[in-house]
C-alpha cells in the first residue's frame, strides 16, 4: 500500500481543480496547469480534496498510484503558492544580470553566457551572486535551474562554479610541493 498515495491532497482556497477524462486541470492565482493521469489511476474530487485510487493491484498501478498523487500536489501547490530555487554564485569576477528576456552571466570564459529565460517561468538577480528561479511548474523551475548550474559547475579544488543555496561541495587538497 502506498504510504504518499493514500494521503488525499487538499485543494486550497483560490485553486480551482477539473476533471475531465484523464486530463486534470488547476487554475490559480499563478497560472493553470495540467496533467493527463495515467490509466492505472483513478482521482476523484469531493469534499475540498483529491483522492487517487490505483485501478488494480499490479506492481505498475501501487507505482504509479504514489507517483501520480505527487505529481498533482505539486501542480495545486504551485498554482497556489509556487516554486523556487535560488542558486549562488562563487568565483572572483563571477556575476549575473537579467537583461530583458535573458540571463547575462559572466563566469571566467572569454564571452558571457546568454541564457534566454522560459516564458513559464521567472528568473531574478537581487544581487549580482545570486539567481533565484520560481514558478509554477516544479519540474521546470528545477530543469532550468540545472541548466543555468550546469554552464559552470562548482569545481572541488577552489569551489568556483554555481551551486544551489546551501549545496555542499567537496573540497579537495591541492596538490603538494
Amino acid at each position: 500500500m502506498s504510504r504518499i498515495g493514500k494521503n488525499p491532497v487538499p485543494i486550497p482556497p483560490g485553486v480551482e481543480v477539473q476533471l475531465a477524462g484523464e486530463r486534470m486541470t488547476a487554475k490559480g492565482r499563478l497560472g493553470t496547469l495540467s496533467l493527463v493521469l495515467s490509466s492505472e489511476v483513478t482521482a476523484a474530487i469531493a469534499d475540498g480534496a483529491i483522492t487517487i485510487r490505483p485501478t488494480s493491484e499490479t506492481k505498475q498501478a501501487r507505482a504509479m498510484w504514489g507517483t501520480t498523487r505527487a505529481l498533482v500536489n505539486n501542480m495545486v501547490t504551485g498554482v497556489s503558492q509556487g516554486f523556487s530555487v535560488t542558486l549562488e554564485i562563487n568565483g572572483v569576477g563571477y556575476r549575473a544580470a537579467v537583461q530583458g528576456n535573458a540571463l547575462t552571466l559572466q563566469l571566467g570564459f572569454s564571452h558571457e553566457v546568454v541564457y534566454p529565460i522560459p516564458p513559464d517561468v521567472r528568473i531574478v538577480c537581487e544581487r549580482p551572486t545570486t539567481i533565484t528561479v520560481s514558478g509554477p511548474d516544479r519540474q521546470r523551475v528545477g530543469q532550468v535551474a540545472a541548466e543555468i548550474r550546469a554552464f559552470r559547475p562548482p569545481e572541488p579544488y577552489k569551489g568556483k562554479g554555481i551551486r544551489y543555496l546551501g549545496e555542499a561541495v567537496r573540497r579537495k587538497e591541492g596538490k603538494k610541493k
